[in-house]
């Protein structure tokens, strides 16, 4: 044996078949280990741990435009912030090593309003989130917790509040998406409020003294980045207290910004006066968008719009429809605003003066 060739007791033929053997052998092999890895779990993505902060002592906090100290406020210890009177530099404090995208922020916030007895002033706190280290961009929920309690129910539904920079504070979104951006919930000044934020994509939802339904959902977030630090928010005229800040990530959903809006796009506009289908035809020329809407409401249509990284904006003028649940005709204009994600696209829809609601849209290959 020691030429090292191997001798099969079925001589030529037995040779034969424990080749055949072999090779059958070879091929379930390669096919088990092709079907593991594709049934092996991908490898998971690294996620922060949670990220605490107490806020018993001011450390490796740095303030702009605020006062900063800690103090003793409804039997607890808590970073207290007095905003400064400096026109156009928001009041914020961000936490120290926090990059979030997607996931969690919880804290607990309180007011004690300081102006002057007769000052209409309900007091205003919040975080913002996705925020640029210079305030530039940002998106940001907060409360009104001295509106709640008010008489008047237009006044109670302007408790809870989301807004957006660059471009988008509570003027702009009230008087141009009314009801959409802010809502009633039950609190109180000189109280503490549990606050709880979850954002996944391009959507948040605004939680309050741990109810299990959201106060407030934002689907279409608006600012610029889908990242960024996380920063305490106050407002003149009052003392803002902040406690408890627990930040929990989670694996981020996969949105980008970016997308183009040029194409043709089979839209439909799912208002609270029914559904209405159409194409759109966009062209973009830098920030500027031009086209055509055919269907609903109207053929041939002049669309005429921006795009912002992805971030749309599209208005035309259109004829209101017979059969519809107001059935008078007569002319409307329809706006749309929110997100393209590759060939996807929604947000919310607007035909004034007859219907409200959202839009989604598919991109045509």
């Amino acid at each position: 044996m020691g030429t090292g060739v191997r001798h099969f007791a079925g001589g030529p033929r037995g040779a034969r078949r424990y080749g055949v053997r072999m090779r059958i052998l070879f091929v379930l092999a390669s096919a088990l280990a092709s079907l593991a890895g594709v049934c092996a779990p991908a490898v998971a993505q690294t996620i922060p741990a949670p990220q605490l902060f107490s806020l018993t002592d001011t450390k490796g906090l740095v303030a702009t435009a605020v006062t900063m100290d800690t103090a003793e406020f409804l039997g607890r210890r808590a970073v207290r912030l007095i905003k400064q009177r400096a026109e156009g530099v928001d009041g914020f404090v961000p936490l120290p090593g926090v990059d979030f995208q997607d996931g969690t922020i919880e804290l607990d916030v309180a007011v004690k309003v300081t102006a002057k007895p007769g000052v209409g002033m309900p007091g205003f706190i919040g975080v913002a989130f996705r925020a640029r280290p210079d305030a530039s961009s940002y998106d940001m929920f907060y409360i009104r917790p001295g509106n709640a309690r008010e008489d008047d129910q237009a006044m109670r539904n302007h408790a809870a509040q989301y807004c957006a920079a660059p471009g988008y504070d509570w003027y702009v979104l009230r008087r141009g998406w009314p009801w959409v951006y802010e809502a009633h919930a039950d609190l109180r000044l000189d109280a503490w409020t549990h606050v709880k934020i979850e954002v996944a994509g391009r959507t948040a939802k605004l939680y309050l003294n741990r109810n299990p339904e959201p106060t407030l959902v934002v689907d279409g977030l608006k600012g610029l980045d889908v990242r960024g630090a996380v920063s305490l928010f106050t407002f003149v005229d009052q003392e803002g207290y902040f406690s408890n800040v627990r930040v929990t990530h989670a694996a981020p959903r996969p949105v980008t910004n970016g997308s183009d809006a040029a194409g043709t796009w089979d839209v439909k506009l799912l208002t609270d006066a029914g559904t209405y289908d159409g194409t759109l035809q966009l062209r973009r020329d830098g920030n500027a968008l031009s086209g055509t809407w055919s269907g609903a409401l109207g053929n041939g249509r002049e669309v005429k719009g921006t795009w912002r990284d992805g971030y749309v904006e599209l208005s035309f003028a259109g004829e209101w429809p017979n059969k519809t649940m107001d059935g008078k005709p007569g002319a409307v204009t329809t706006t749309l605003a929110g997100w393209f994600d590759g060939a996807m696209g929604k947000g919310r829809s607007r035909i004034e003066p007859r219907a409200d609601g959202r839009w989604t849209a598919t991109r045509r290959p």
